[in-house]
């Protein structure tokens, strides 16, 4: 879990450098100065990854499964079987609205 923020140093203009021996003062000035250079960054997604997945028969769902018939003691019985091959995911889906990064460092409700 813990997918959802950016690993990568400097890609995301709100944040600091991460490095340990940075003052405050510095930090501050160099996010200010990186907020400045990028007129075009944005704070809000509008895009994410999609956790759904298309199967053969081009059904579109979280998990797929089949059931199988198991014959125990001469007794029959209906087992569900989780499909986990032949799947293909979805993609990128367009949010219906837009939701704030996640890395955004600035307070948005004090209580």
């Amino acid at each position: 879990m813990g997918g959802s923020g950016s690993k990568a140093k400097g890609v995301w203009p709100f944040g600091g450098s991460g490095a340990a021996g940075d003052s405050a003062s510095d930090v501050s000035e160099q996010s200010l100065a990186r907020m400045q250079g990028l007129k075009n960054a944005t704070p809000f997604v509008f895009t994410r990854r999609s956790s759904l997945y298309y199967d053969e028969d081009g059904d579109l769902a979280h998990e797929f499964y089949e059931e199988t018939v198991v014959t125990k003691n001469g007794r029959k019985k209906a087992k569900l079987k989780r499909i986990q091959k032949n799947l293909i995911p979805q993609g990128i889906v367009r949010l219906d609205y837009p939701c704030i990064h996640v890395d955004f460092p600035v307070v948005l409700c004090e209580v």
